[in-house]
């Protein structure tokens, strides 16, 4: 049986003093060990979705469930970055460093701090006001990974890296997955990042769900087809097959391009088959969210309607 790390059912939170809704029936099952890529416009639901996860705030509505049980029961074992990096601004980091390893006896691993602070030529002694905020992401990312957290919370952690502090950091955290199987649910914008790094993809939509699973079986789920527009696509393309959801498409000329979720039938007569990129993919379901959402895991899969 699959263990999993996360499990959000139908889960929905509402801001009252803004009105609305930021996230909405979102439902999927994150499993333990993957390193999921989390993926949505800003303000989309992403941070929201994090902040339930480290149980910082509750659901309005549905329920999600963290190692097994509440959010707030897993945070011995959750580590979490947000993206402003909230630390003691008068702390100095050799402080602030030595009150992580107070919070988290016997669990604590010094070398791993030191890897991370030491990459970035730090000075211990100063204090974190007066860190950049490429400097505030390498302490906020040594605190969280030396308590050696078994579900890791990252949101758009590398935004304020440069690309070889990214790489460097990038590396780090693969190499936690491969030896301690700490599961990671990170959140950025940058896609070569998430197609290289990550196995499980999450893709937030106007708070709501649009695609989960893993990275490999959603892509090989979608087709890039290729062909002539009066063969009818331009019309949400009948004649590619009952069972096609066409995804998304655009007609120049006589041509058009139609990106398309099916079961691997062959193309039409005339018609041209690639694979999409992971981009071409996630775009196209951010920018049509009338096309059903796809969770590959139809146990945990809620209807993705519109509400009121």
């Amino acid at each position: 049986m699959t263990i999993t790390a996360i499990e959000a059912r139908a889960l929905g939170k509402r801001f009252a003093r803004r009105g609305n809704w930021a996230l909405r029936d979102c439902s999927f099952r994150l499993p333990a060990g993957r390193v999921c890529a989390l993926v949505g416009v800003n303000g989309a639901g992403k941070s929201t979705l994090l902040a339930l996860a480290a149980g910082l705030i509750a659901p309005t509505e549905g329920g999600i469930t963290v190692l097994g049980g509440h959010p707030a029961d897993a945070r011995p074992d959750l580590g979490y970055v947000a993206q402003d990096k909230p630390m003691y601004p008068q702390l100095t980091v050799a402080e602030t460093l030595r009150m992580g390893a107070d919070l988290n006896p016997g669990r604590w691993d010094p070398d791993t701090a030191e890897r991370i602070v030491s990459g970035g030529a730090l000075d211990r002694d100063a204090r974190i006001r007066s860190l950049s905020g490429g400097q505030r992401t390498r302490v906020a990312l040594a605190l969280a990974l030396a308590k050696r957290p078994r579900l890791l919370l990252l949101d758009e952690p590398m935004a304020d890296l440069d690309p070889l502090a990214r790489r460097e950091l990038m590396g780090l955290l693969m190499a936690t997955v491969a030896e301690q199987g700490t599961t990671i649910l990170m959140s950025s914008h940058v896609m070569a990042e998430l197609e290289d790094s990550c196995d499980h993809l999450l893709v937030i939509g106007d708070g709501r769900v649009r695609l989960a699973g893993d990275m490999e079986e959603l892509l090989a789920a979608h087709r890039l087809l290729d062909g002539p527009a009066q063969d009818g696509t331009s019309g949400a393309g009948p004649e590619l097959g009952q069972d096609t959801v066409v995804v998304s498409h655009t007609t120049t000329g006589r041509q058009c391009t139609a990106l398309v979720r099916d079961a691997g039938a062959a193309p039409p007569d005339g018609w041209r088959a690639a694979e999409p990129s992971l981009e071409e993919v996630i775009v196209a379901y951010l920018r049509n969210p009338e096309v059903p959402g796809l969770a590959l895991d139809t146990v945990f899969a809620a209807p993705q309607e519109a509400t009121a």
